[in-house]
């Protein structure tokens, strides 16, 4: 049965390039990104791994680790890691799952054999504190994620999960918010001190609020 948005993710114990990693104790307290890729040494996936690298500072300013994952060996991992470290000019530091009996891979839903031949899929899951499945995309193997856009999400997620907001179309972090319908215009003035614009009455906007 398919991940859905809000399911409680399964739980895994699996072999990286350093060493056994439990998902809920890797995780624990922070939000985790989980994302596979179809093989060890495709050019894709290193500059793909690269990036994920050197966004290390952003993922700690919200809490994130990341983990990655691809069928083959952790003896090839760490191989293909120091081709990464060298063509992209980084330090990968975060375990690469060496998932050889696909175990995480069909726990996941991450292997499409239309697409890709018993290989796993571009995947990604973004997952909360609670274990909770929160955002999950499936990008084709010739196309690289943005993982600018994997950031933005968790920036609403994590504004969305604490004030009574959504982010409207392209919203980035800084810009307003969508006042959700739950709230009157009356009690959303009463709430959001910096103003709210109706623009129909369903359509309320107010800046966002932790800023």
């Amino acid at each position: 049965m398919s991940l859905q948005l809000g399911d409680t993710v399964p739980d895994f114990t699996q072999d990286s390039q350093l060493g056994q990693i439990n998902l809920y104790d890797f995780g624990a307290d922070s939000w985790v990104v989980l994302f596979s890729h179809p093989a060890d040494y495709t050019p894709v996936c290193t500059t793909e791994l690269g990036e994920v690298s050197r966004l290390r500072p952003e993922w700690e300013k919200r809490n994130v680790k990341t983990i990655a994952l691809s069928v083959d060996s952790a003896e090839s991992h760490n191989g293909w890691i120091c081709d990464i470290n060298e063509t992209q000019n980084t330090t990968v530091d975060y375990p690469i799952l060496a998932d050889a009996d696909k175990k995480v891979s069909d726990l996941y839903g991450m292997i499409h054999p239309n697409s890709l031949n018993n290989l796993t899929v571009r995947s990604v899951f973004i997952i909360d504190p609670n274990k909770k499945l929160r955002l999950q995309i499936t990008y084709p193997a010739s196309t690289g994620r943005n993982f600018h856009e994997i950031l933005r999400v968790i920036d609403s997620l994590q504004l969305t999960d604490n004030h009574s907001v959504a982010t409207p179309v392209n919203w980035k972090d800084g810009d307003d918010c969508v006042v959700v319908p739950s709230i009157s215009t009356e009690d959303a003035r009463a709430k959001f001190a910096k103003g709210v614009t109706e623009i129909k009455p369903y359509l309320r906007m107010t800046p966002q609020p932790n800023k």
